[in-house]
């Protein structure tokens, strides 16, 4: 039995229109992400084996690998949670995500400190990868962090909450190669509501994120 499932999506190809197009979130997801599931799971059959043979010659090799699709299965989980056809705006304490809001004040001066700097972090990353809004459970705050590929640059132990895919595949169908306007884009789709749940989840395991305080 396979470790890892290719998650079904919580809306429809055409829930995001017009911000990202159907044929787009039908190939991101049925493609890509299960692409990733599949790497995963094939790396640890293959990690498997060269324990049994005790051969450990791509041992680098297969642990660069595991981390790759691993983090790309897990980051487009949340991707896909992250976004929602009647999102957008900021989140706000009458819409019940006010936890979240302070807490971006808190940590960004404001939120729109915040949403130049996610936008810029995500729109910036060198080639494929991600911009990422992250609890850090040292400093209890919330940090932006660029993810290159899936899993580099980033600050041990932080939880991702939102994460804007940069990858050419999630946007270039419809923006080419505008990848401003794609993020720009985004904040039109966002589900604060998950980002907010995320969050609340994120601080209730900080205790046991960390090995010392």
């Amino acid at each position: 039995m396979a470790t890892y499932t290719l998650p079904e999506l919580p809306y429809d190809y055409a829930a995001l229109e017009p911000v990202i197009n159907p044929q787009i979130i039908e190939l991101h997801h049925d493609k890509h992400h299960a692409a990733y599931v599949k790497g995963a799971n094939d790396t640890l059959e293959q990690l498997a084996e060269a324990r049994d043979k005790e051969a450990w010659g791509a041992i680098n090799v297969l642990q660069k690998s595991l981390a790759f699709h691993l983090s790309g299965h897990i980051l487009h989980s949340i991707y896909w949670h992250n976004m929602t056809g009647d999102g957008g705006g900021e989140p706000l304490a009458a819409d019940g995500v006010g936890d979240l809001a302070d807490a971006i004040t808190e940590s960004f001066g404001s939120f729109a400190g915040f949403k130049a700097q996610l936008t810029k972090a995500a729109a910036t990353t060198q080639g494929s990868g991600w911009g990422v809004l992250a609890y850090e459970p040292v400093s209890g705050k919330l940090i932006v962090e660029q993810v290159y590929d899936h899993q580099g640059n980033v600050g041990q132990g932080s939880v991702p909450v939102l994460v804007f895919d940069a990858w050419e595949h999630a946007f270039y169908l419809q923006y080419k190669n505008q990848k401003v306007d794609f993020i720009e884009a985004m904040w039109a789709v966002v589900n604060w509501q998950d980002v907010a749940k995320r969050y609340a989840a994120a601080k209730e395991r900080a205790d046991v994120l960390l090995l010392a305080p």
